[in-house]
C-alpha cells in the first residue's frame, strides 16, 4: 500500500492542448508515458473490478434515507479522519502510527470524539526521502498536516480564476450542480467526501475516489447518499441518492494502491428520476495526455473551510515528483471533505462544463499545497463501463 492522504483538486485544459480521448472517440496517438502492457496478467490485473451491492430495495433506500438526519449529516467527520477510527486491517490503520497519529476518537452512536495526540516531526516513510504521504487530507481536527484557523484564506471571486489553490465557487453553471457531497459511514462512523455525476448509459453514475466507497483492503462504505448541488445548511435541491452498486479497482481493493484510488457508485432513482435527468452530468474520458490545465472541485470540511459550500482550486497538472504513483498533481490547499471532487480539464468557465479526467486522492504530509489525482485509464474505464451497464 502507499502511504497517501485522499484528496482533491485539478484545472481545465489551455487552447490548443491537447485533450483527453471521450468515450467512443478513437485517439490519434497514446501518450509517451501511458505505461505499456507486458502480459496479459498486468492488464487484467488494472481491469479488474470489485463490486459490492448497496441499497437495492426499497426499504434499503428508505433505511439510508432516513438514517441522514440534520444532525447527523451537520456531524459526518471528513474522510481524512477515517484512519484514526479504523481497527486494524483498513487502509487508514497502519498510516495512522506511521504518521504519528495513533490516539484513536472515543466512538458512540455512529459520532466521534476526536483525542489529538502529540505528534511528532515529520515521519519517514521508507523509499520516500521522509517525504510521507498522508491519506485523506489531514486537517485541523487530527493535526497531520497542521493546518490551523485562518491559515488558508478563503478567495472570492465573480470570476473564475485561471490559477487558484483554493477559491468558492460562485459562478453557477453545470459544475454547480453535478458536483455534490457524499455522505457515508465506515465502521459505524459518519464520514463525509465529494462527488460528481458523469455522462452514461443508465443515467445513473458519478465518480469518487476509492477511498470514499471502500477503506482500501477494509470494508465497504454504508449509508452512502449522494447530495448534488448541496447547499449551506443542508440543503438538497436537487434530492439526494443512495447508492445501488459501487466499484472499484482490484489493486486499490486489495490493497489501497493510491494509482487505482477511484471508485464508481450507480445510484438509485430519487422520486423515480434518474440522477443525470435531474442535474445533468459531465463528459468523461481516459487515457488522455498529460499535463495540462485542470479545474478541482469539491467540499472542502477541515477548517479554514465548514463543507458548505462549493471551493475549487484552479492550474497546470504535473507529475508525482516522488515517483510512488502514477498521479499527477495540482496546486490546492483544500482541505479534507473535498476528497473525490472531479477534476475537469477543458473546462469552460461561461457554462460550467468539462471533461471529468481525475478526481481528488491524496496529498504528501510534507506538501500542503498540492493535491494528487489518479490517472484516468485502462482502470478507470473498466470501471466505469462496468458501472454504466449495472
Amino acid at each position: 500500500m502507499t502511504l497517501s492522504t485522499p484528496l482533491l483538486a485539478a484545472a481545465p485544459l489551455v487552447a490548443g492542448l491537447v485533450g483527453p480521448a471521450l468515450i467512443g472517440a478513437t485517439p490519434a496517438q497514446q501518450p509517451a508515458d501511458r505505461p505499456s502492457v507486458t502480459s496479459v496478467e498486468r492488464a487484467a490485473t488494472r481491469a479488474e473490478v470489485v463490486e459490492h451491492v448497496a441499497a437495492r430495495t426499497p426499504a434499503d433506500q428508505r433505511r439510508v434515507l432516513g438514517y441522514w438526519t440534520p444532525q447527523r449529516m451537520a456531524g459526518a467527520l471528513p474522510i481524512d479522519l477515517l484512519g484514526i477510527v479504523m481497527k486494524d486491517g483498513g487502509l487508514l490503520s497502519g498510516l495512522s502510527s506511521k504518521s504519528g497519529v495513533g490516539t484513536a476518537p472515543e466512538v458512540a452512536g455512529g459520532a466521534a470524539k476526536i483525542v489529538t495526540p502529540e505528534l511528532p516531526g515529520k515521519a519517514a516513510v521508507p523509499g520516500l526521502g521522509g517525504a510521507p504521504l498522508v491519506h485523506g487530507l489531514t486537517g485541523g481536527a487530527a493535526g497531520k498536516h497542521g493546518l490551523t484557523g485562518g491559515a488558508v484564506p478563503l478567495h472570492q471571486s465573480a470570476r473564475p480564476q485561471a490559477t487558484t489553490s483554493g477559491s468558492r465557487w460562485v459562478t453557477g453553471g453545470l459544475v454547480s450542480k453535478t458536483t455534490g457531497r457524499v455522505f457515508l459511514t465506515v465502521g459505524g462512523v459518519d464520514f463525509v467526501c465529494s462527488a460528481g455525476t458523469v455522462k452514461s448509459a443508465n443515467r445513473d453514475v458519478v465518480v469518487t475516489a476509492g477511498h470514499c466507497v471502500k477503506d482500501g483492503a477494509g470494508e465497504w462504505a454504508d449509508n452512502w447518499t449522494f447530495v448534488p448541488g448541496y447547499q449551506e445548511g443542508g440543503g438538497q435541491p436537487y434530492g439526494a441518492y443512495t447508492a445501488r452498486r459501487m466499484f472499484v479497482a482490484g489493486p486499490w481493493s486489495r490493497s489501497g494502491d493510491d494509482s487505482y484510488d477511484v471508485g464508481m457508485v450507480a445510484l438509485n432513482t430519487s422520486r423515480g428520476k434518474h440522477v443525470a435527468d435531474v442535474v445533468g452530468t459531465q463528459e468523461i474520458a481516459f487515457n488522455g495526455s498529460r499535463g495540462g490545465q485542470a479545474y478541482g472541485f469539491g467540499y472542502p470540511a477541515d477548517p479554514p473551510y465548514d463543507g458548505e459550500r462549493l471551493f475549487y482550486c484552479a492550474g497546470r497538472l504535473r507529475n508525482d515528483p516522488y515517483g510512488q504513483t502514477r498521479d499527477q498533481g495540482l496546486g490546492c490547499d483544500m482541505t479534507a471533505g473535498s476528497s473525490g471532487g472531479p477534476w475537469l480539464t477543458r473546462f469552460d468557465a461561461a457554462t460550467g462544463k468539462g471533461i471529468v479526467t481525475s478526481v481528488s486522492s491524496f496529498k504528501y504530509s510534507d506538501d500542503q499545497g498540492t493535491m494528487y489525482g489518479p490517472y484516468f485509464g485502462d482502470s478507470a474505464r473498466a470501471l466505469f463501463t462496468t458501472a454504466q451497464n449495472s
